[in-house]
């Protein structure tokens, strides 16, 4: 079912959605990507015993980043049910009061050495709660975005709460540089904690912040009209839109696992060939802020030749960099270092920075925060949660990046077959979706394309 047309929102009330989306979405992702980007750095020798071997405390740390991505789809789909049922604010802020509350708490654990199996058995369980608040999340802050803003200019606003994620792992691995300046020796016995007892402040900032948001313009319609939305919006989403289910799942393959092999393993596999992690760090803060602005150049220019044509460059991009991206960090000079972590985020940017018009897009407003949910959050637990911990497995394997590279190569495929073979998917939403997303506006169209 889609709403009626509603007027745009004025200028000034316009930035307000979009800031106010951008600062929830930086702060919920600050505190998931600083699990993420610990496990490579410090939390495998302070939770997990390695055995003698020098990756194993590594691999099992991601294995508890693996975890907590198991735990998104069940987020998605609690936190998509309150948002299609209860609206988009309600959701939102349980999202981010439960990943706060997880990420101060892990700033808090005893170390292994001080409470033996109970810590990494705490870590892990603080991990799944941070993982069920991050599946309810990235639906919800892009649909602050999407649902109330001008649909010719969706893609480039929708864009900015991509920029969020992105901007949330540039906060979480300069606050660990920064603890690991401030505690020096210190940093494994206590100065790894400092982010995360942080966490604290920021949260309070994002719950003024999402205190102070309206409800969507899309869901305020819906509301008054004769027909609610569905009891159970994720049975009405099977039920309806099962292929749009799956061609966002498929999308998400090449993103998400390369992200997070350029995110997290880069860090493991840059310290086994030699390189520093001041290096590392400030590389993937580089790319990461590239990545960021080029997602907002992406987004606006899919409102003009639309979605499906830069996504496919950013999936064919991805499968071109794989291999020469680890051939760079083989040099170990500082410089080509950083042009592979830049390169790889440019086509990183083309995907992520689309995903949030395209795939709010394919769902009518009545099961759209589910449906998101459900097609972003199943393939992110599949190839962003076992990604790192496969290639790190890998290389402990082989001892070389070959194996890797064909891992993030083939993951490309898959979103590279979903683009090419099935993406000519209906989407439901006349009204939030008033035109074909693979088509893009012509200055005189003023009605749906067909």
């Amino acid at each position: 079912m889609s709403s009626p047309a509603t007027a745009p929102p004025a200028p000034n009330n316009l930035k307000r959605i979009v800031a106010a989306s951008l600062i929830g979405t930086t702060i919920e992702w600050y505190d998931f990507f600083l699990y993420t980007t610990a496990a490579a750095l410090v939390l495998g020798t302070v939770f997990f015993p390695s055995g003698g071997h020098p990756l194993l405390g590594t691999i099992a740390a991601l294995a508890g980043h693996a975890v907590g991505f198991a735990a998104r789809p069940l987020g998605g789909l609690v936190f998509g049910h309150i948002g299609d049922r209860r609206g988009r604010k309600a959701a939102l802020m349980g999202t981010l009061s439960l990943m706060g509350g997880a990420t101060f708490c892990m700033g808090l654990l005893p170390s292994y050495s001080t409470a033996g199996l109970l810590s990494p058995l705490l870590l892990v369980l603080l991990r799944v709660l941070q993982g069920a608040a991050a599946g309810g999340e990235w639906g919800g802050g892009v649909l602050i975005i999407t649902e109330n803003v001008p649909a010719e200019r969706r893609g480039f606003l929708a864009s900015f709460s991509a920029c969020g994620m992105g901007l949330g792992f540039v906060l979480s691995a300069l606050a660990l540089w920064l603890a690991e300046q401030v505690s020096g020796d210190g940093f494994v016995a206590w100065g790894w904690r400092l982010p995360f007892l942080a966490s604290v402040v920021i949260f309070v900032v994002g719950i003024y912040i999402r205190r102070n948001l309206g409800e969507t313009d899309s869901f305020e319609a819906e509301a008054t009209e004769t027909e609610r939305a569905p009891r159970a919006p994720l049975r009405e989403v099977l039920r309806r839109h099962p292929r749009q289910v799956l061609f966002a799942m498929a999308l998400r393959f090449s993103d998400s696992g390369a992200s997070y092999i350029f995110m997290s393993f880069s860090l493991v596999y840059g310290a086994y060939v030699g390189i520093s992690s001041t290096v590392l760090l400030w590389a993937g803060i580089g790319g990461m802020l590239v990545d960021s602005a080029m997602m907002v150049v992406f987004g606006r220019l899919s409102d003009t030749v639309g979605r499906r044509p830069v996504y496919l460059g950013g999936a064919i991009g991805m499968l071109v960099w794989a291999a020469p991206f680890f051939m760079l960090m083989n040099t170990g000079q500082p410089a080509a270092v950083w042009v592979a972590f830049v390169i790889g985020h440019i086509a990183m940017a083309a995907m992520i920075g689309v995903q949030p018009s395209y795939f709010s897009e394919l769902f009518s407003t009545s099961t759209r925060y589910s449906g998101m949910a459900l097609g972003h959050e199943l393939s992110t637990a599949i190839a962003g949660g076992l990604s790192p911990v496969v290639a790190t497995a890998l290389l402990a394997a082989t001892g070389h990046y070959l194996p890797v590279a064909l891992l993030t190569m083939g993951l490309a495929l898959v979103s590279l077959v979903a683009l090419v073979f099935f993406a000519h998917v209906p989407q439901e939403s006349a009204q939030d979706a008033p035109r074909d997303a693979d088509q893009p506006r012509r200055a005189d169209d003023a009605t749906p394309v067909a």
